[in-house]
């Protein structure tokens, strides 16, 4: 038969006594211990009956912490004595509350050593009390162990994070963040944790960039792990990419950059030739210079020709990141010329590049097969410092030719744009006329998207237009785009143009 009474609150013996306690509760004593523990704590007894979920651990330790952070401890003796790292630690319960992890250990020996009955527990807590700072009577020093299994923390890390206890605003090397932040996960000091997260997150560097990635992902720290990616997003060509520190990002965190619609670059093939160094440093872990184009074509083009490098066994693994890449974007000539020689990508990829091309060139410059500006766009960027009031960039993308602009006006007021010009104007000697064809039809139909992204007080600021449709002529005011202007304190600031033709 099926017990009537299955949901019936059961009672439990407790020790010699008859005494009953409500089981699977959020408290580990018995209702005398929780009566006398509601008395010390100043919290009504009989609400707790009614929810008994808001007893808690963290409760308990906010009410001694908030009694006791105010108390000078300056003329005390420590009562606390901490067995870590081989050293040994003198502290006062009135700080040791703020950690969570000493907290319990602190707790758990008040309850096992012996002589420590309910009443002793109960007359310790209440000696925290200021109103008992007077009449407190001398408690022997208690000593609790803790062990740590992390190499990140150091003693020089820990001592720094025990010394938060007392004071909250001691200084924090860039060098010893990483000590520190697992120093404080280990404790379970929250307000230190989040201090180093924030610390970190202000001091992303080519350098520091992937230990604080790892870090985060480490620590599951969200916002951390976001910062770095953010970071990336926009320094990934400009910055990382002229440095050996290229070398360290976890091909993980490259392919989520590299995925990202917010990505700046100069140019697709600027972010290929930052992608192609990656591999090489990979490759090559005692290069400490950065090489040149045409020694990283000479390592891949001495490989076994048998297949391209990412069909062989070592390259295979790679193919994620490079399927990342707008290859059928590179449209310059002499880039796709660099391609072919590279002995780095399939056949069949040059052959759909080759194909796209050809299609689009034939169909006076439509490019059919793209249709998401987010992810299939042609995409540059010009990078606006404080030293300069004009950026400017010429393109040509099947026989169309363009100007980007940044200008800075007024302080913190700039503006980006877009305009058409005829390759007459560029003159015989432009680099950009090399390789490249000129088209003749007088107006060129182009959606398009202008967008700029800076940092300021830790927090990036992103502007952008709409995705507009437009036809371009070679007179004002068809000649000109929709120009983005902003107000900002942020530098650098980074735009990018992105654009597609449609089909017209």
């Amino acid at each position: 038969m099926l017990n009537p009474h299955k949901d019936r609150l059961e009672r439990r013996i407790v020790g010699s006594t008859n005494r009953w306690r409500i089981p699977k509760e959020p408290f580990c004593g018995d209702l005398l211990a929780l009566s006398q523990m509601c008395k010390a704590v100043g919290i009504d007894f009989d609400d707790i009956m009614k929810n008994p979920d808001r007893l808690c651990f963290s409760q308990i330790q906010n009410f001694f912490t908030e009694n006791c952070k105010n108390k000078s401890i300056q003329n005390r003796e420590p009562d606390v004595v901490l067995e870590c790292m081989g050293s040994k630690w003198d502290l006062h319960r009135s700080q040791l509350f703020q950690s969570e992890t000493l907290t319990k250990l602190y707790l758990a020996a008040l309850a096992q050593g012996a002589g420590s009955s309910v009443k002793d527990m109960e007359r310790i807590l209440q000696d925290q009390l200021p109103r008992k700072i007077k009449e407190r009577s001398p408690m022997k020093r208690m000593t609790i162990y803790l062990k740590i299994n992390d190499p990140a923390v150091t003693r020089v890390a820990f001592a720094t994070a025990l010394k938060h206890l007392y004071l909250s605003e001691v200084e924090i090397d860039l060098n010893d963040v990483l000590g520190v932040l697992a120093s404080a996960h280990i404790l379970q000091f929250s307000h230190l944790f989040q201090r180093c997260v924030a610390i970190m997150m202000n001091g992303l560097t080519s350098s520091t960039i992937k230990n604080f990635y790892l870090a985060g992902c480490k620590y599951k720290e969200e916002q951390l792990t976001t910062a770095c990616e953010k970071w990336l997003e926009m320094n990934l060509v400009p910055l990382v990419g002229m440095q050996v520190h290229l070398r360290k990002i976890p091909q993980e965190l490259l392919h989520k950059v590299l995925k990202s619609p917010r990505l700046f670059t100069f140019s697709e093939f600027h972010l290929l030739k930052t992608t192609l160094l990656w591999v090489f440093l990979q490759r090559n872990q005692k290069a400490q210079t950065i090489p040149n184009l045409e020694a990283m074509q000479t390592f891949f083009s001495s490989l076994p020709r048998k297949c391209c490098f990412l069909e062989q066994d070592a390259g295979q693994s790679l193919m994620p990141l490079f399927l990342c890449l707008r290859l059928h974007n590179i449209t310059s000539g002499k880039d796709l010329e660099m391609l072919r020689h590279l002995n780095f990508f399939p056949e069949s990829w040059l052959m759909r590049i080759t194909a796209s091309h050809y299609q689009a060139l034939e169909n006076g410059g439509d490019m059919a097969h793209l249709r998401d500006l987010a992810t299939q766009a042609v995409r540059f960027g010009l990078l606006l410092n404080q030293q300069y009031t004009t950026q400017s960039k010429t393109i040509a993308v099947y026989g169309f030719f363009f100007e980007l602009k940044g200008v800075k006006h007024a302080t913190n007021s700039y503006s980006f744009y877009m305009q058409r010009i005829r390759h007459t104007d560029l003159g015989l000697s432009s680099t950009v006329l090399e390789y490249s064809p000129v088209s003749l039809r007088a107006e060129r139909l182009v959606k398009y998207e202008i967008r700029a992204q800076t940092l300021v007080d830790g927090k990036w600021q992103e502007f952008r237009t709409n995705q507009i449709t437009q036809k371009f002529g070679f007179s004002k005011p068809s000649c000109k785009s929709h120009t983005l202007k902003i107000q900002t304190v942020g530098t650098p600031i980074y735009a990018s143009f992105a654009f597609i033709f449609p089909v017209s």
